[in-house]
């Protein structure tokens, strides 16, 4: 078969993978509306080409916090990549760096943080939780900073993990040979975490993260590390706007890829009233429901300074390691470009809200 897009990689991978891991990458929360809608979203947007504009040279480099990367679409912290590749994390890591772009690197990975900033030859970002026991999360920030990583990912929208119900119904758990590699030897950790999967992370959120976190754990975080820090789980302009006032650096609007509140609105449709909320303050980025470069086309009109993909990154991974991850990767670069060029939008800047018409009620 040959692999020309996105869909491609996912009906590969879809054949590969045993049937708990593939539902456990591919799933939402209860009747996974919310997973739906992250997609359905984009194709209510609609594209405004503007004709007769020299498009022979697109650039698609950026910035995201300063660190240059070769194009708005960066790669969002995802679990367990050891599901899909023996070599796990590190592999992803290597194909990111290889299309040049910044990885951002999952608490619970397969592969520690050390272990995937070794093999990384580009910039990336740790994404953590804030735990009850705080010298847990200062703890993996202590070992971010060591290891090089540009920012902290603070997520907040899993005060409680959502009803997966495809990985109850499948009993999903990982296998035996595989743990949360960035607690391996953390005595605070309770040992649960390692002998079990769905379940043992349910344990593991009930046990640990901080279900009474407020704006506070943000200000704490900013109190103990000069790494920027970006929020991730915002859906309001409410929360954006104290997010800001609360020193965040960027945002990412996102609802987990529809796995935490069924029902919630589909990121895209959050974006607009996020990015007026913060008015240039910090940068936003968007995650959930992109899969092709007139998705990202689109998030950028609506005012998203990057684009976060989770799943297809796992599809890339688990047809062909590194490589599938680099072509995954550069399939959507290129899909871009020819958006960017038969939109008469050469350059990022170029790209604004004129270019796309959205639903009335957003």
């Amino acid at each position: 078969m040959q692999l020309i897009n996105v869909r491609d990689y996912e009906e590969q991978a879809l054949a590969t993978l045993d049937l708990p891991t593939r539902d456990y990458y591919r799933s939402g929360s209860e009747d996974e509306r919310t997973l739906h809608a992250n997609r359905a979203a984009y194709d209510q947007v609609r594209l405004r080409p503007r004709a007769l504009v020299d498009v022979s040279a697109c650039d698609l480099r950026t910035t995201v916090l300063g660190t240059p990367v070769a194009m708005p679409i960066l790669v969002a912290p995802t679990a367990y990549h050891c599901l899909a590749h023996p070599e796990g994390e590190c592999a992803t890591v290597q194909g990111v760096g290889a299309a040049g772009t910044l990885m951002g690197v999952s608490t619970l990975g397969t592969r520690s943080l050390e272990e995937v900033a070794a093999a990384a030859s580009g910039p990336l970002w740790f994404q953590l939780y804030v735990y009850k026991d705080r010298r847990v999360s200062e703890g993996l920030i202590r070992r971010a900073e060591a290891a090089g990583y540009r920012a902290l990912v603070l997520t907040v929208d899993t005060p409680r993990l959502g009803q997966r119900e495809r990985d109850l119904r499948n009993g999903f758990g990982l296998p035996a040979h595989l743990h949360q590699a960035n607690f391996q030897d953390s005595s605070e950790t309770p040992v649960h975490i390692q002998e079990q999967g769905l379940s043992g992370l349910a344990v593991h959120a009930s046990a640990m993260f901080d279900t009474a976190l407020t704006w506070e754990a943000l200000s704490w975080l900013r109190s103990v590390t000069q790494l920027p820090i970006i929020v991730k789980g915002l859906m309001t302009a409410e929360d954006a706007a104290l997010a800001v006032a609360h020193g965040a650096a960027g945002i990412i609007v996102s609802n987990h890829g529809g796995r935490q509140l069924d029902g919630a609105i589909a990121t895209l449709e959050a974006l607009p009233e996020v990015v007026a909320a913060v008015n240039g303050a910090c940068e936003v980025y968007v995650d959930g429901g992109a899969q092709r470069g007139t998705d990202i086309l689109k998030a950028l009109a609506l005012g998203a300074r990057a684009v976060l993909v989770g799943r297809p990154i796992l599809w890339g991974l688990a047809v062909n390691g590194a490589a599938g991850v680099t072509h995954v990767l550069t399939i959507l670069r290129d899909e871009l470009e020819r958006a960017m060029a038969l939109s008469g939008r050469p350059t990022l800047d170029s790209i604004d809200r004129t270019l796309v018409k959205v639903p009335r009620d957003w």
